[in-house]
């Protein structure tokens, strides 16, 4: 069974993002979403959470499905709380009273030095607020992560235990990834989005197979509309 299904969706804001949307995620996938900058990545993912409504089309989810969307920037209001006290923070209160040693394993599964666990998020580096969120998230459990660019601000190092971290989930969780790193998305996705205003194009294959894959797609629609004419 999917864990979620998208069908004819279609969203503008000011401008036509996308339409005509339809795909299917399982349990496991790894999915890559893939456009330029300001076509709709982010917005389709705060679509599939349900932070903005489409104009068009409709999402089915899983009963019961668990998401975590990590976007690019952390929220203000969490700007003056430790690196703790933010993925404190994610835990519902009875979770927050009880189970607080959670957080310790999810800092320590992100390899988040001792030291920077008190530091207010203001005063760490782009790439530790990042990992921040993503420990937000993670200590959720979801069954589905959506990762908006999980690797600006990350060295090369750290993007590397990011990929570790992705192997290491469950394996009936999902994932889905935006990402301008090619090769982060060659190692961390099995299927790619290529997100279009029209005729997005889904590949079961990483990036640089799929970007061939439609390399090869489109140049036989343009032939084919050539003879057309």
């Amino acid at each position: 069974m999917s864990l979620l299904a998208t069908k004819s969706l279609g969203l503008t804001l000011g401008q036509p993002l996308f339409s005509d949307l339809s795909f299917t995620l399982d349990p496991g996938d790894r999915l890559g979403l893939v456009a330029a900058n300001g076509r709709g990545k982010s917005s389709l993912l705060r679509c599939l959470v349900g932070l903005i409504e489409p104009n068009a089309g409709e999402i089915t989810r899983s009963r019961g499905l668990k998401s975590a969307l990590v976007e690019q920037d952390v929220p203000p209001a969490l700007l003056a709380q430790s690196l703790r006290a933010a993925v404190t923070a994610a835990l519902t209160p009875d979770q927050a009273d009880t189970e607080s040693w959670r957080v310790d394993i999810v800092l320590d599964d992100l390899s988040v030095p001792e030291a920077l666990r008190e530091t207010t998020l203001a005063a760490l580096s782009g790439g530790w607020q990042r990992t921040a969120l993503l420990a937000r998230a993670a200590i959720t459990e979801p069954d589905l992560y959506l990762l908006d660019e999980p690797t600006n601000h990350l060295d090369l190092a750290r993007i590397g235990q990011l990929q570790q971290w992705l192997t290491a989930l469950p394996r009936d969780v999902a994932v889905i990834t935006t990402s301008h790193d090619r090769a982060f998305l060659d190692e961390a996705t099995s299927r790619t989005l290529f997100l279009r205003v029209a005729a997005s194009r889904m590949f079961s294959l990483p990036y640089s197979m799929a970007k061939g894959a439609l390399d090869l797609a489109d140049a036989t629609d343009e032939r084919r509309f050539e003879n057309d004419l």
